[in-house]
């Protein structure tokens, strides 16, 4: 191990400075943490979910500081970070990120005075070796279930590295933290069996490496910088036991891994401590994956399950859910076909655009855009195979996913793609609406990096919904819905329930714009109702109730959606 010494201070500008490295690190690292994703389940999402996670917990930072201005104590700055990453939590590395920063927090709070904190008496390299143990002890603690080889092994091996050096003052703390998580992290491979298999480290241990990198950046000035820290990562990812082995490794896991459940439920919970020890024994029965973390009487909930229902009645059972996220993990694969060839210009055999659309109509608007197509939709998910085979010729290819079950598709095909030569990224798309607007915004002549980020840009600041038909009886964020109900959906949750689509239309409109907006598209679709004069009826009543919006509307086709919506 390298030798490091020396004890700064650590306050909420470091913190804050952590926060920002870390995204950088995230963001630049985010699809290829993806590529490494095959456990629990291969779903290609790891790198997404923990840069989510981390921009929940900066956002919240960023707004307590807004708030108190000079006067922000590193105790308040602490809570609402470790709060702003819980509410925020995507996936299961990353509901397990916010119990560590939770941990931390608790920590350094119990351990010094609050009027030691900004005093230049603290020695903050037991300080901080202590608050990594605690973050590590409820890591486990938070999981039903721990195995080792994961997010959970790297934080202990940091946290036990950090505490044989507290001598060495924060510097030399946080260098054997950082440099230990590597250690531990290289050695995930030879815990765990999926990771053998695919040859690939584990995807959340490498993320956790990533921000421990971050931290220790943020207090040494001879720290390696963020692109010595990304140098890194590249090497140790060039290092599978056998060459493109991950793509076919993901590929087969696909298949296999409806056996961890066929969807990943989560919630957030308001009970008290005895209630959420208590679910997390009841989802234990009902799925894998279980993580309950929190405390102080809110929780967020992470299970993979066959049963999403039971799931998440067991939490209305012990106190009050929301913020319910269902998404499948596994479903039907779309046979492969030949894609569509559009153009076959110089452009588009140098940089490709794929899009993933559910219907013909769909298809034709990105088309018209430039785009190559693949036919995917809800329940029936394309090969990573299809999108190989659309982007072939191409150097530079960009994949808009369009749907939340695309997405680990998507990943297997841009590391296939990758191992081939090209240079790929899978755009944040979770729907239609947002894949129109990314490629409306797409332009060739820029570089790859440019074009990626613009096309990033605007689909994050798409906001997305959609009306549909209830099939069953359910629990939703709205009430409970019976069989024939329209349900106005909102970023993929059921925000209204109502018996007329065009009123609940319009009060999805409305709520999606409540945020703000400049531009509304409605795309209308052939479902359990036409969607084309519910659409009209949105339209008349934005240009009535919103005059400083602009509103597009396009037949889609879609046969889920009667009507989705888009709000720039």
């Amino acid at each position: 191990m390298t030798t490091h010494t020396g004890n700064p201070p650590f306050g909420t500008a470091e913190l804050s400075d952590w926060a920002a490295r870390g995204g950088v690190l995230l963001e630049a690292a985010r699809y290829d943490i993806d590529a490494l994703n095959v456990f629990p389940v291969p779903d290609g999402d790891t790198g997404t979910n923990l840069l989510l996670t981390w921009q929940a917990a900066t956002d919240a930072l960023a707004e307590v500081g807004q708030a108190a201005g000079s006067g922000l104590s590193l105790t308040t700055a602490l809570s609402a970070w470790a709060r702003g990453a819980l509410l925020g939590a995507r996936g299961n590395s990353g509901v397990i990120v916010a119990q560590l920063l939770r941990g931390i927090a608790e920590s350094v709070e119990s351990q010094v005075a609050a009027d030691q904190l900004t005093s230049g008496d603290t020695d903050w390299g037991p300080v901080v070796a202590v608050a990594l143990c605690r973050a590590a002890d409820l890591g486990y603690a938070g999981v039903a279930r721990p195995v080792e080889g994961t997010i959970l092994t790297v934080a202990a091996e940091a946290a036990r590295a950090a505490q044989r050096h507290t001598h060495t003052g924060l510097v030399g703390v946080l260098a054997a933290a950082s440099e230990a998580a590597a250690d531990a992290l290289a050695h995930t491979t030879e815990q765990l069996p999926a990771l053998a298999d695919a040859g690939v480290v584990d995807a959340g241990g490498q993320g956790l490496v990533l921000l421990l990198e971050a931290l220790r950046g943020a207090v040494d000035p001879l720290a390696p910088t963020p692109h010595e820290v990304l140098a890194a990562f590249a090497l140790g990812r060039a290092t599978p036991p056998v060459a493109g082995h991950l793509p076919s490794a993901l590929h087969g896991a696909l298949h296999a891994a409806a056996g961890d459940g066929a969807f990943e439920v989560m919630y957030l919970l308001e009970a008290d401590d005895h209630a959420a020890t208590g679910l997390r024994s009841s989802l234990d029965s009902l799925g894998q994956s279980v993580v309950v973390v929190g405390g102080d009487g809110l929780w967020n909930i992470h299970v993979h399950t066959d049963d999403a229902g039971a799931a998440v009645e067991a939490g209305v059972g012990v106190g009050r859910v929301f913020r319910i996220r269902i998404t499948p993990l596994d479903a039907p694969t779309a046979p492969e076909v030949e894609p569509p060839r559009h153009g076959g210009s110089a452009e588009l055999a140098r940089r490709a655009v794929i899009a993933v659309a559910s219907g013909p109509a769909l298809g034709a608007l990105f088309e018209s855009v430039g785009a190559l197509v693949v036919l995917g939709g809800p329940g029936l998910r394309p090969t990573p195979g299809a999108i190989v085979d659309a982007a072939a010729g191409a150097t530079e290819v960009l994949v808009l996913p369009n749907d939340d079950d695309h997405q680990a598709v998507a990943y297997a095909a841009a590391a296939e793609l990758r191992g081939r030569g090209a240079q790929v990224a899978v755009l944040p798309t979770h729907a239609e609406v947002q894949g129109l607007a990314a490629v409306a915004v797409h332009d060739a002549g820029n570089s790859f990096t440019d074009d990626v980020v613009a096309m990033s840009a605007a689909a994050a600041a798409t906001r997305f919904g959609g009306v549909a038909l209830a099939e069953r009886e359910a629990m939703t964020s709205a009430g409970i819905c019976h069989p024939g109900d329209v349900l106005g959906i909102v970023e993929g949750d059921i925000v209204v329930l109502g018996a007329e689509p065009v009123a609940v239309a319009c009060a999805v409109a409305d709520r999606m714009l409540a945020a703000g907006g400049e531009l509304v598209t409605l795309v209308c679709g052939d479902g359990p109702f036409s969607g084309r004069p519910v659409a009209e009826a949105v339209r008349r009543h934005l240009h009535l109730t919103r005059l400083d919006v602009e509103v597009a509307l396009y037949d889609g086709g879609q046969s889920h959606y009667p009507l989705l919506i888009g709000v720039e």
